[in-house]
């Protein structure tokens, strides 16, 4: 796995805390999870099948067959301007330089979508940024990524169970 797979791996993180690894359908140009009940909420898991860069998609896919507004709908991504293991929610804003950020903000027409970044860059400047983000992390980092995933995990699950205020005020300080 890449630095830009670890949206992925955060979900692989919050499936297992769930324990629902098992039991995702090929829908939405994805892989499915779901409903899943998580403390009263449904909710549904989404894994883009298709190139990073073109993962709006298969998010609007999922919105219109599922009937969900934009604002619940969580997008959760690496970020290179963020140091590794930073964790950023946020409401709405750019893609940022992402540019599967940018074509699910382009295919939903909209910036108000909420989001989890998570950092995968490093102090010293990055001179070949595909590069580095279709890279492995390296070995420190591989060493610290389980507790990254699990803060991501966290993270998403303060999404779902408390309103955007006060999942983002928790994330941004506390995780």
């Amino acid at each position: 796995m890449t630095r830009h797979n670890v949206g992925w791996l955060a979900m692989d993180a919050l499936l297992e805390k769930l324990n629902k690894f098992a039991g995702f359908q090929y829908r939405c140009n994805g892989m499915m999870w779901g409903p899943l009940n998580v403390e009263g909420e449904r909710v549904y898991l989404l894994k883009p099948l298709t190139f990073m860069n073109l993962s709006g998609r298969s998010v609007v896919q999922a919105k219109r067959e599922l009937n969900i507004d934009n604002n619940n709908i969580l997008i959760v991504y690496d970020d290179i301007y963020l140091p590794f293991g930073k964790l950023r929610l946020r409401a709405k804003g750019s893609a940022g330089g992402h540019n599967g950020m940018a074509s699910v903000i382009g295919a939903l027409g909209t910036l108000e979508i909420p989001r989890l970044r998570i950092g995968t860059g490093r102090e010293e400047p990055i001179e070949d940024l595909i590069g580095f983000v279709l890279s492995p992390f390296d070995e420190e980092e591989m060493k610290a990524l389980p507790d990254v995933l699990e803060r991501a995990a966290k993270a998403i699950l303060a999404w779902v169970t408390m309103d955007i205020e006060h999942a983002i005020s928790y994330v941004n300080s506390s995780l």
